[in-house]
């Protein structure tokens, strides 16, 4: 190993035990870069930010992610933005209201709602010693729409982020609400993580019963058995960190989530520290497959990634395709070409498995960077111009719903 590489990333270590984040950032990408020497790039640098249309004035490196610190004026006219459902950043700090952070009990009581009536809500979990915090949106019976169980989708936000944020960036509530389906947000903390990333790089958060993927999947459990939700449509989707999660948690329970979506993430077993965490979002995983974690064939995997991202190389995306192929038969894929309504090419591969459903669907993004696709400028991290992510992973999740045995 180079010693100024070693020696650069060893300092970084020191300073993120010391909480010198972006002392500690700033180290590492000198090291990744090969020049001891050179200078720390600007906070504003681009080059180290995902594709994002509207211009922040803020800008700052973060550990784990590489990502810019949330705006915390983020628009307000959205009924899913933080500022219309609580500061969740001001009661993770004071303890006010419901904390994010250390829930009072396993799980609350089950409350009497109203079937008819919308519901965006804060709750708390607690699990194994883990504590979790969430948000929960359950659309309206509206008229033509009966009370059988509906579908769920786990949403696991990035670097950054929190549940709000997230929501008005992927506007998978307003979707939830056309099609009838609850989708869950849970919340990462800075107890968790300094910078509320999944923490998909350390090896004790990659194992089924151990964890963040443990209390992740008992969350799931609960919410399904309070809100009748239909055990054969449930499914998980990601952003960055969040991604890498998802497909930690497919791998994990794949009798549980019957189909995966992963946006700018990585692959299962692509890094078991940060480092490796690292090498790997900078030039892909270190093996092609990624290593499964659990029992059972993963479930199918919906991928999208920009082929200009420069946070998480987009050979991550390949190699999340790459191992679903365990899955699939040896055909050469499907391959389309297309452009969203606002002009952004892209490339859709989709693979088949031994039945001709299709078991991966892989969208190579062409100049997107490190943003959700389609989404919205009211959310963080969103490439309003791509192809309309949200709706795609939705459309790839229901024609996907968990086969019965036997």
């Amino acid at each position: 190993m180079n010693p100024n590489f070693q020696r650069l990333m060893s300092e970084a270590a020191q300073m993120t035990r010391s909480g010198q984040l972006l002392a500690a950032t700033q180290a590492i990408q000198r090291a990744l870069r090969g020049n001891a020497d050179e200078a720390a790039a600007p906070a504003g640098d681009e080059r180290l930010h995902e594709l994002r249309p509207t211009a922040r004035d803020n800008h700052s490196i973060v550990l784990d992610g590489l990502v810019r610190v949330i705006d915390e004026a983020t628009a307000k006219a959205s009924p899913w933005s933080k500022a219309n459902v609580g500061n969740w950043a001001d009661a993770e700090r004071t303890g006010a209201g419901t904390s994010p952070v250390e829930p009072a009990a396993d799980s609350a009581p089950t409350p009497v709602h109203d079937p008819a009536l919308e519901r965006w809500s804060d709750g708390s979990f607690t699990h194994g010693g883990r504590s979790v915090a969430y948000k929960l949106y359950v659309p309206p019976l509206t008229a033509g729409r009966t009370a059988a169980p509906r579908p769920l989708v786990l949403m696991l936000h990035g670097c950054t982020q929190n549940p709000a944020d997230f929501a008005a960036g992927t506007r998978m509530n307003a979707l939830a609400r056309e099609q009838g389906f609850v989708v869950l947000y849970p919340a990462q903390t800075q107890r968790g993580n300094a910078q509320r990333c999944w923490n998909w790089f350390k090896t004790q958060h990659q194992q089924r019963g151990r964890g963040e993927p443990a209390l992740l999947a008992a969350l799931t459990q609960s919410i399904m058995a309070r809100e009748n939700i239909d055990p054969a449509r449930v499914y998980v989707a990601g952003l960055s960190a969040g991604g890498a999660m998802a497909d930690i948690l497919g791998r994990c329970y794949p009798e549980l989530f019957a189909a995966v979506g992963v946006h700018s993430g990585l692959p299962a077993g692509a890094a078991s520290n940060l480092p490796s965490a690292l090498a790997a979002m900078q030039g892909g995983p270190a093996t092609g497959r990624a290593a499964a974690q659990g029992t059972g064939a993963a479930p199918p995997v919906i991928v999208f990634h920009g082929d200009a991202d420069a946070t998480v190389h987009p050979r991550n995306g390949a190699a999340l395709v790459s191992a679903a192929q365990d899955n699939t038969g040896s055909a050469a894929p499907r391959v389309s070409e297309g452009r969203s309504a606002q002009g952004q090419g892209f490339t859709r591969s989709e693979y088949l498995a031994g039945d001709s459903s299709v078991a991966a669907e892989h969208w190579r993004l062409h100049g997107a960077g490190h943003a959700w696709s389609g989404g919205s400028t009211q959310g963080s991290f969103t490439d309003p111009r791509g192809c309309d992510a949200s709706a795609e992973m939705l459309r790839f999740f229901l024609a996907h719903p968990k086969k019965t045995q036997g």
